[in-house]
C-alpha cells in the first residue's frame, strides 16, 4: 500500500538525521496553496466586491464551490454567466485588491494541519523550516504580518531570515526563484531535506538541481495551475497535513508527562499497565456503604449502583500500581473524611512523593482539603482544575492571576485546562507567560492529543483511545461510557 505523504517525511527525515546528525536540516515550503488554502481568499475579495458595489453576484458563492486557482477566477466568472462587461469590471478589482495590505492580512487562512507540522519541525533539534514562495519582495512585511498572525495561536512564527521571496514581479520567473531559494539556503549552510509545493512545475525544477535525491519534494494536492504531468516521478503527493501519520510516539518529547485517565477498572487498568505511559489517573471516592474506598467516576447519587457491579478498590489498586513501578495520580472526589483515608492508604502502600500528583476540584476541596494534602506530602504534585478562568483570562487577567497565586498559597502547584475550553489556546500561553505549570485534559484522540503535545505544556490526561499506537484506553466511565473497539484495521487516505 503507498505510503502516506506526511508518514514518507517523517521516515526520510530521520533518514537525514542520521546520515547527517551535525548538519544543520531544512524544510521548504512553498505560501500559497501550500500553506494557505487561497479559495478562502477568492471568496472574501468576491464577496467583498458585491459589499462594495451593491451587487448580490456572489452573495450564494460558497468554498465549497470554488475549484480554480486564483490566477484563474475568469473560469468561475464564465461558468456563473455573468454578463461578460460585468465581469471585466469584477476581474480589474479582484486583480488589484487580492494582494492589496488590508485583504492579506483578512482574506488568507490555513489549511488544516499545516502550522501544526510547521511547528513540530519547529521544535526538533537543529532542523530548520523557511518558506520558499513566488510572491515578490515587494510584500515581505505584509506577507510576514499575515503569516505570524495567523501562526500566532499554533506558536509559530516567521522571520525574514527564513523567508525567500521572487525578486521579479508578480508571476514572473516563479519556477527559478524557487531554485534560486533553494540555493540560497543551501549556500547559508542549510541542508535541505524536503521541500512542499503545490505546483508541478516547481517541484521538477528543484528536481533538476538535486542530483542525489536528497530533497523529497511534496505535492500538496490542492489546486494548482501547471500540468499534473509536470510532476518528478519520484514526488509524493497528499492533501492531508496528518498529525498522526508525521509524529510517532518514540519522538514524543519527554519532558511531558502523560497520564492514562480512568484507570477505574480492571480492563482499562491492564492496558495502562502494559502500556509504556508512566502515569495513571484513578478517581477516588467512598463506596456505597461509606466504609471503604473505591475507584469510580460517577456519584452513586448520579449514577446509581448497579446491583451486579463490580469495581476495584483504592488500595488493591495503588498495591498492583506500586508492584508494577506505575506512578499515581488521584483526583479526589470530596474533601473531609474522604482526604483522611486517601492520605491512610498511601502512606500505607509507601509511595515516593514523586511517584504521587492529588487533582481536585476547588468546591469540593476548598481550601482546607488542598492544604491537608500540601501539608502530607509537599513535594507531591498538587493541581486543580481552572476552566472557569477563562473569561476572566480574556477580560481581566490580573484578577485571574490574583485568584491563581491564592490557590498556590494553598500549596497548589498546577493548574488543569480542558482542551474543550472557548479560547483554550490564549488562556494556555497567558498561564504559560506566567509561569505556571499547566495539565490538559479532555484530550479526546490522538490527533487531539499530537496537538496538545505542541503546546508543550508540563502534562497531558488523556483516555489514550489510540488504536494506531495500540493503545485502547476506555475511558473513565463518565456517565457509564466507556470506549469500544472491533479487531476490524481501519485504513486512511491521503
Amino acid at each position: 500500500m503507498k505510503k502516506n505523504w506526511m508518514a514518507e517525511l517523517v521516515s526520510h527525515y530521520e533518514d537525514m538525521t542520521r546520515r547527517y546528525p551535525q548538519d544543520r536540516l531544512m524544510i521548504l515550503f512553498d505560501i500559497d496553496g501550500t500553506i494557505l488554502d487561497m479559495r478562502h481568499m477568492i471568496l472574501f475579495v468576491l464577496k467583498s466586491f458585491d459589499k462594495e458595489h451593491n451587487t448580490r453576484f456572489f452573495r450564494n458563492l460558497k468554498i465549497a464551490d470554488l475549484t480554480i486557482h486564483e490566477n484563474q477566477v475568469d473560469h468561475l466568472l464564465a461558468k456563473m454567466q455573468i454578463p461578460e462587461e460585468e465581469q471585466k469590471v469584477i476581474l480589474d478589482w479582484y486583480d488589484k485588491n487580492r494582494w492589496s495590505q488590508d485583504y492579506i492580512l483578512q482574506a488568507h487562512r490555513p489549511f488544516s494541519g499545516v502550522l501544526e507540522v510547521i511547528r513540530w519541525f519547529d521544535l526538533q533539534p537543529n532542523t530548520f523550516v523557511a518558506l520558499n514562495t513566488g510572491r515578490p519582495e515587494t510584500i515581505m512585511s505584509d506577507t510576514l504580518r499575515s503569516l505570524n498572525e495567523l501562526g500566532l495561536e499554533y506558536r509559530v512564527q516567521f522571520s525574514e531570515e527564513f523567508l525567500y521571496m521572487n525578486t521579479k514581479g508578480w508571476d514572473e520567473g516563479v519556477e527559478n526563484a524557487k531554485v534560486a531559494g533553494v540555493r540560497h539556503y543551501q549556500e547559508e549552510g542549510y541542508r535541505i531535506f524536503a521541500m512542499v509545493d503545490n505546483e508541478p512545475q516547481n517541484l521538477k525544477s528543484i528536481s533538476k538541481i538535486d542530483p542525489d535525491s536528497e530533497i523529497l519534494l511534496l505535492h500538496a494536492d490542492t489546486i494548482f495551475e501547471s500540468k499534473r504531468d509536470e510532476l518528478p516521478s519520484d514526488a509524493v503527493k497528499g492533501k492531508e497535513y496528518d498529525l498522526t501519520e508525521l509524529i510517532l510516539e518514540k519522538a514524543l518529547p519527554q519532558h511531558i508527562q502523560f497520564v492514562w485517565h480512568g484507570i477505574n477498572d480492571e480492563v482499562n487498568l491492564r492496558q495502562f499497565m502494559g502500556s509504556n505511559i508512566h502515569w495513571g489517573e484513578c478517581d477516588a471516592r467512598l463506596g456505597p456503604l461509606g466504609n471503604e474506598l473505591i475507584v469510580r467516576h460517577d456519584s452513586f447519587k448520579n449514577n446509581p449502583l448497579d446491583m451486579d457491579e463490580e469495581w476495584l478498590s483504592f488500595d488493591k489498586l495503588l498495591s498492583r500500581l506500586k508492584k508494577g513501578g506505575k506512578c499515581i495520580k488521584i483526583d479526589v472526589k470530596a474533601g473531609g473524611f474522604l482526604v483522611e483515608e486517601v492520605l491512610k492508604i498511601i502512606d500505607a502502600q509507601g509511595f515516593d512523593e514523586s511517584e504521587l500528583w492529588f487533582n481536585g476540584n476547588v468546591e469540593r476541596l476548598q481550601e482546607g482539603g488542598f492544604r491537608q494534602l500540601y501539608a502530607a506530602h509537599p513535594d507531591a504534585i498538587l493541581q486543580c482544575p481552572v476552566d472557569f478562568l477563562a473569561p476572566l483570562i480574556r477580560s481581566a487577567p490580573q484578577k485571574a492571576k490574583e485568584i491563581l497565586d491564592m490557590y498556590a498559597s494553598w500549596g497548589i502547584s498546577r493548574y488543569s485546562i480542558s482542551w474543550m475550553t472557548e479560547d483554550m489556546r490564549p488562556f494556555f500561553d497567558q498561564m504559560d507567560k506566567w509561569g505556571l505549570e499547566v495539565n490538559i485534559y479532555n484530550v479526546t484522540d490522538l490527533a487531539t492529543f499530537l496537538q496538545a503535545v505542541l503546546l508543550m505544556p508540563r502534562s497531558i490526561t488523556s483516555d489514550f483511545n489510540f488504536p494506531k499506537w495500540h493503545y485502547y484506553g476506555r475511558g473513565s466511565g463518565k456517565d457509564d461510557v466507556y470506549y469500544e473497539y472491533s479487531m476490524h484495521e481501519t485504513s486512511s487516505k491521503n
